[in-house]
């Protein structure tokens, strides 16, 4: 690989790095946002869509993609 692509892949990984912790802080405040809720909200349609968006957001899987770069940049 020459050197051009290489520094657009290590461009794309620490965009990616970026990203990465962008979603984990929103996970963050998701999982605040519905353990500080009454628990009769919790289990209300609201309650439900952030569970689920908190899954979602635990299924994101940067990393290994971070990890595919990185080997390809070798």
């Amino acid at each position: 690989m020459n050197n051009g692509r290489r520094a657009r892949i290590n461009k794309a990984i620490a965009e990616l790095q970026s990203i990465s912790e962008e979603i984990a802080a929103i996970l963050d405040e998701e999982r605040e946002a519905f353990e500080g809720m009454p628990e009769s909200l919790q289990s209300s349609e609201r309650g439900e869509k952030s569970q689920e968006a908190i899954s979602n957001l635990e299924n994101v899987d940067l990393d290994s993609v971070i990890s595919d770069l990185e080997n390809a940049a070798e």
